[in-house]
């Protein structure tokens, strides 16, 4: 182990990051309160600032894949469409197969400069969470409660007040609904064979009714649907945990752009097109696990500095009042004080741990357990951990 990788795995780098991330994150929550006074007066401008300011945050977690550990994504694209990515709105389906495939579809939106506009569907639960959670309701992020029949009419009015914003944005959809492990496939699967439909091997059965209803608010403002399938090199299984200890992976992302003209506008026949795009996922991932690699012309996007910039201006910002805090409590020869600040840090390495333990895909949510037996396509796609 060389000495930057012993570095990047010390408590000290990660208290550090943690740091770094959340005063600045609140400090940009605050920021984005007092824009509301924008709204009545000039609600595009109100927009554009937010997306700037969702930047601030949600790039230091980018930033940690692609500087930090350095991992690499290789992108299996037509080069036709690869031009067009990043200038036009569009509709991102993700597999939910790893803990950081989130963090990877944001490192998607950054490489084509769509990071601050990104938009996902999100548990009503998390927009009263700091940082994320209240990034995202500035963003105008699409919350639901899980429970179709009370989400319909606010899902609906969500999605309809994105149909004039003013920047170019991507809309990031889990169809599957949670993270897949072979408990939460078995039950799919017999959920698959009760509805007569092919089961999947590497997915579970996706929930349609939020990408119908997606793809029938934001047509004719969304141009495209881009399917796309992450896998990872040498059966990887990446972590959170191991991004922030510096671990370096490789990710290979398989993006098909597909003109939303050509999806069904009836529900029942988008909902089949969805069905049917999963089994083309899944030979896609069988194909992947056999030769090392998908179709389409290789394309690795260049990382864009700006997300290491954000990082610099806010550590360069908040550490040195935070390590003269450190220095004047030493200083002070008070145990009393320095007692507490050494339990200050067993609590936060615990809470650090805990957060990123939560993420884990073995403590996902209980799929199968309460809502398994049920119409797997009666609530829409919900962006768990994020």
């Amino acid at each position: 182990m060389g000495v930057l990788e012993f570095l990047k795995s010390q408590f000290l780098c990660h208290l550090i990051i943690g740091y770094v991330f959340i005063v600045s994150g609140l400090i940009v929550n605050l920021i984005q309160l007092c824009t509301l006074v924008l709204w009545p007066i000039n609600k595009q401008f109100f927009r554009k600032v937010n997306c700037k300011l969702a930047y601030c945050i949600s790039s230091q977690l980018v930033m940690l894949l692609e500087w930090w550990s350095g991992t690499q994504c290789t992108l299996y694209t037509d080069p036709k469409s690869y031009s067009l990515y990043g200038k036009e709105n569009a509709i991102v389906i993700l597999n939910h197969n790893f803990e950081i495939d989130f963090l990877c579809g944001w490192s998607f939106c950054e490489r084509f400069g769509v990071l601050g506009s990104a938009k996902v569907l999100a548990k009503k639960e998390l927009s009263y969470v700091p940082l994320i959670g209240w990034m995202w309701y500035f963003l105008e992020i699409v919350f639901c409660k899980r429970k179709w029949e009370e989400d319909r009419k606010t899902v609906v009015e969500s999605l309809v007040n994105l149909r004039d914003y003013p920047e170019k944005f991507w809309f990031l959809l889990h169809c599957e609904g949670t993270r897949f492990t072979e408990k939460k496939h078995e039950i799919s699967m017999q959920v698959a064979e009760a509805k007569g439909l092919p089961k999947l091997k590497h997915h579970l059965l996706p929930r349609t009714k939020g990408f119908t209803i997606t793809v029938q608010c934001l047509r004719n403002v969304v141009t495209a649907v881009y399917d796309s399938t992450l896998n990872f090199r040498n059966n990887e299984t990446p972590t959170l945990l191991g991004v922030l200890n510096g671990k370096k992976y490789h990710a290979d992302l398989y993006v098909r752009r597909i003109p939303l003209e050509s999806i069904p506008e009836d529900e029942s026949a988008c909902a089949s097109w969805l069905h049917k795009l999963y089994q083309e996922k899944d030979n896609f991932q069988e194909e992947y696990y056999k030769t090392g690699r998908f179709p389409g012309t290789s394309i690795t996007p260049p990382r864009r500095p700006w997300t290491l910039v954000n990082w610099f201006f806010w550590a360069s910002l908040l550490l040195y009042p935070f390590f003269s805090l450190l220095v004047n409590m030493f200083l002070s020869g008070s145990s009393l004080t320095v007692i507490g600040f050494t339990l200050f840090l067993v609590a936060a390495s615990v809470g650090v741990r805990w957060m990123i333990g939560v993420t884990e895909i073995d403590k996902g949510s209980n799929y199968g357990n309460n809502d398994g037996k049920k119409d797997s396509a009666g609530s829409p796609e919900t962006q768990r951990d994020q």
